[in-house]
């Protein structure tokens, strides 16, 4: 199949790109495609002629979206906008990735797909145009709502907490904010399952499992055979420019009843991680 993969040198594009290998792969960068200029995306689509498109392009600083809105909206709404336009004209589908950051965090059970939307953060609320512009622009997609990604390429927590354990004798860890951790290399897998799907729609897609980063900070150390003093502080004492949900728990119900394969336990996943950072003398 020939796939057009934007965001292909990011974290979840390497994964993705080694995943689907065995197809004939158009990789994108912000060099190769600025989805940010509709014409651009027109034309590049329509002559590479690919059968479907991943977007995994996206501004994910939380912190510097904040003040940096308008780059932020341009990535994350309007490139998925201007991609909609040209899969609608070709009527091919698009995957597009989203982020547990569309909600407001209050909830304290899993979250599903129909659950209220309300971004707190600039992140989030340009995340959430994104769903809506493709949502408006094109019929044949897949809108797939993930969290707390780690994988081989880019900075993550699990690499941080690592580095940070080499020059500390003890860490604090926010222990009030609980998500699912998700390996980027699973959830690549997870995406292959769509390119001859037609069951289109909006997919929330993690790990297994959910906890606090302080409990995931515990589990990264226990894992890797590193003693570490380790301790629990709050959100309001580790302020951050722009607020985190407290509860971005991501139900995959719907993505099981639909047929596909669920994901594993993050800890089956996060211990191949490691031993892979260990073999790639990355830790």
């Amino acid at each position: 199949m020939k796939i057009l993969i934007t965001g292909a040198y990011g974290m979840l594009g390497s994964d993705l790109r080694e995943v689907l290998k065995d197809n004939e792969l158009i990789i994108t960068g912000s060099k190769d495609l600025d989805i940010t200029k509709e014409n651009n995306v027109l034309q590049f689509i329509e002559d590479k002629k690919p059968e479907i498109v991943i977007n995994a392009a996206a501004y994910t600083n939380v912190d510097n979206c904040e003040t940096d809105y308008d780059n932020a909206y341009l990535v994350n709404a309007i490139g998925p906008k201007n991609l909609a336009v040209a899969c609608n004209k070709l009527n091919i589908p698009l995957i597009h990735i989203s982020t547990d950051y569309v909600f407001d965090g209050s909830k304290t059970t899993p979250l599903s797909e129909e659950d209220k939307l309300g971004p707190k953060t600039a992140y989030g609320k340009t995340k959430l145009e994104g769903e809506k512009f493709v949502k408006e622009n094109t019929k044949k997609y897949f809108i797939l709502r993930t969290a707390w990604l780690f994988g081989l390429n880019g900075k993550n927590f699990v690499k941080t907490m690592i580095n940070l354990s080499k020059k500390n004798n003890v860490l604090k860890v926010v222990n009030d904010q609980k998500g699912c951790p998700t390996y980027c290399y699973d959830l690549a897998m997870a995406i292959k399952q769509l390119l001859n799907s037609d069951k289109y729609g909006i997919y929330h897609l993690t790990n297994k499992g959910e906890l606090s980063w302080y409990d995931f900070a515990k589990k990264i150390f226990e894992l890797s055979n590193i003693t570490i003093n380790v301790k629990p502080v709050t959100t309001e004492e580790f302020p951050r420019p722009a607020p985190r949900p407290h509860y971005s728990v991501l139900s995959n119900q719907k993505w099981i009843n639909a047929g596909f394969s669920p994901m594993r336990n993050y800890e089956d996943a996060l211990k191949d991680y490691l031993s892979l950072l260990k073999s790639s003398g990355q830790i």
